[in-house]
């Protein structure tokens, strides 16, 4: 296994257990937090917001190159109708479920077996839209 692959692994371990941690995998919070009931996942994506500005924006003054990689790139932020789309349906099947992709992945380490209708639904949904975007 690649170095960098083993960092992504261990990256994607530690948010999990995150979300887990917070709460995050559970639908009935999230659906909460979208009722405006219980804001804490204000506070979990805000430290996670924190991090990645700190991650993108400050480590790359300090150091030449990555640890992990060949070289620092441009980040391209483009708008666009894709964007668009793409955040609407993520943001209407969020609502619908109380979990999107990271969560509802995280949740199957806690025991949540029912959420891989979810998954599998996510799967399906990228899967299509990938032979759409071929054409």
């Amino acid at each position: 296994m690649k170095k960098q692959n083993l960092i992504v692994l261990v990256g994607g371990v530690l948010f999990g257990f995150g979300l887990a941690h917070s709460g995050m995998t559970k639908q009935e919070i999230v659906l909460s937090f979208l009722q405006i009931k219980d804001l804490g996942l204000i506070f979990v994506m805000g430290g996670a917001a924190l991090v990645t500005f700190f991650a993108i924006n400050v480590v790359p003054r300090f150091i030449k190159k990555p640890p992990f990689g060949s070289q620092f790139k441009p980040r391209k932020a483009a708008m666009s109708r894709n964007v668009i789309i793409g955040a609407t349906i993520f943001g209407v099947g969020w609502g619908i479920s109380g979990q999107c992709p990271g969560s509802a992945v995280a949740s199957l380490g806690t025991g949540n077996l029912p959420i891989l209708v979810g998954l599998a639904s996510i799967f399906i949904g990228a899967y299509i839209r990938g032979l759409l975007d071929k054409e």
